[in-house]
């Protein structure tokens, strides 16, 4: 059974920058099987992916609505966490920012069934 915890959400200006990060715990969880991926979802709007990396950090994806201003990555300084940068903010980044973990092999692991496990979510706001 595992447990993920994500927290670094907030209200920041259009242009902005926030890092989201994902702590992944449990007694059975071991970090290194599991697919991570960041999803979103905005009111009135569905889910959809964000990005997934591997447990190897290798690849790592990025949905093309984020390229280029979102990085995920495995956090080094703690243990069992991955990071969500997102640099360049904009107003329609506004959602609810989920964490998910997964055992698929799929590449890139976009879909919801990839994944087992699901954080509560955190509020990301872009103000203009």
């Amino acid at each position: 059974q595992g447990q993920l915890v994500e927290s670094g959400g907030g209200l920041v200006q259009a242009g902005g920058s926030l890092r989201l990060s994902c702590a992944a715990s449990g007694r059975t969880f071991i970090f290194r099987d599991y697919t991570m991926g960041w999803f979103r979802q905005a009111p009135g709007k569905e889910r959809e992916f964000v990005a997934a990396i591997s447990w190897s950090g290798e690849p790592s994806r990025t949905a093309d609505s984020v390229k280029g201003r979102f990085t995920i990555a495995r956090d080094r300084t703690a243990k069992n966490t991955v990071a969500l940068q997102m640099n360049s903010l904009k107003l329609e980044d506004t959602a609810v920012y989920y964490c998910a973990a997964g055992t698929t092999s799929r590449d890139p692991a976009s879909r919801d069934s990839d994944y087992d496990y699901w954080g509560q979510g955190t509020q990301v706001t872009v103000s203009s």
